[in-house]
């Protein structure tokens, strides 16, 4: 099975970033799962960083996706 991606778009360019969805959340379901997460983890500190957010990530099973950024399509 191809792996699914989900890109998570930032209004700063270097803070995009891209998780793998584990085979047993369906699309919706991980949309869902990945916004309460996000939302839960910057409650919980006033400054967060990504690498809190990545870690709860994938206590749940997601996990980053290194990538290199392409030139601008706009």
């Amino acid at each position: 099975m191809p792996d699914r991606l989900m890109l998570l778009p930032a209004h700063n360019f270097e803070r995009i970033r891209l998780i793998r969805i584990p085979d047993d959340y369906s699309e919706r379901d991980a949309l869902r799962r990945v916004t309460a997460l996000i939302a839960e983890a910057q409650e919980e500190a006033e400054e967060w960083r990504w690498e809190e957010i990545a870690a709860t990530l994938e206590d749940h099973g997601f996990t980053t996706v290194e990538f290199t950024p392409g030139p601008e399509l706009d």
